[in-house]
């Protein structure tokens, strides 16, 4: 919908300032919970801001794999690649766009064997970091309607792009899931930031948060029209990844209760 935004010979993407102001808006939830928490927040700034790292590998990394007709592609005509500005063009490709569901299992693996080496409160960290995820994405959502990075299937009911990077999102009107989602995300916030407040479901939050969102993810799929991020059975790789985390949540929620009952 907007056109990036050129600062001298650099544009920017107003995909990165949306993610840029909704990875500050966290930082500010992040600083004014933990002083009434806890008297020592530097463990936890610490964890918070290296899972960024393991945010942003996996989710390039899951680009990659969904993509994989790319990679296979750069293998098949490497003799093609003769020069090193290729080889970055192609890599870029490759490698350029983020998936949510990789960068979020990024993160969250990292923050886990992070968690072991500094002292922190695990049931703490684990419910702000439910109430966390929802927050940033409501921004991050937005971000991707108006960059029309990823965006909705035609429709009577929506919008059109115009300066959308990706050829095929542009001159019709498309339905703006992202914003759907983004408004899905803002009230899953407020219902897991209302249970932490009152210390409600204590250290079961990121459970709920992995229960509802993909459900609200597996939904919503089949109202996106862009369909570069691989389909397996009929599905695609993030509605399967939705199944599978439900599942995943499932068997630890239950071996969870199960370490209880048996004390």
């Amino acid at each position: 919908m907007i056109e990036p935004i050129k600062i001298g010979n650099r544009e920017i993407n107003i995909y990165t300032i949306m993610a840029a102001l909704g990875f500050a808006a966290c930082l500010i939830l992040i600083s004014l919970v933990l002083k009434k928490r806890t008297k020592d927040d530097t463990n936890y700034f610490i964890i918070y801001l290296l899972s960024v790292i393991g945010l942003l590998i996996g989710g390039h990394l899951l680009f990659a794999i969904t993509n994989f007709h790319l990679i296979l592609g750069l293998f098949r005509n490497l003799d093609k690649i003769d020069s090193f500005h290729k080889l970055v063009h192609v890599l870029g490709a490759i490698f350029g766009g983020n998936v949510f569901y990789g960068g979020l299992i990024g993160g969250l693996i990292t923050g886990m064997l992070l968690t072991k080496k500094f002292k922190v409160d695990k049931t703490l960290l684990a419910d702000l970091t439910a109430c966390v995820i929802p927050f940033f994405h409501f921004f991050g959502r937005i971000g991707c309607f108006l960059a029309g990075c990823c965006y909705g299937v035609e429709s009577k009911i929506g919008f059109v792009y115009h300066y959308s990077e990706n050829a095929l999102a542009n001159g019709v009107t498309r339905f703006p899931i992202q914003l759907v989602e983004s408004g899905c995300n803002l009230i899953l916030f407020l219902v897991l930031f209302y249970y932490f407040r009152k210390d409600k479901h204590k250290g079961y939050l990121l459970h709920i948060y992995f229960y509802a969102y993909p459900v609200i993810r597996f939904i919503d799929e089949f109202f996106r029209g862009d369909s570069y991020r691989g389909f397996l059975f009929g599905l695609s790789t993030s509605q399967i990844i939705s199944i599978l985390l439900v599942i995943i949540n499932t068997i630890l929620l239950f071996r969870r209760h199960k370490k209880v009952t048996n004390k």
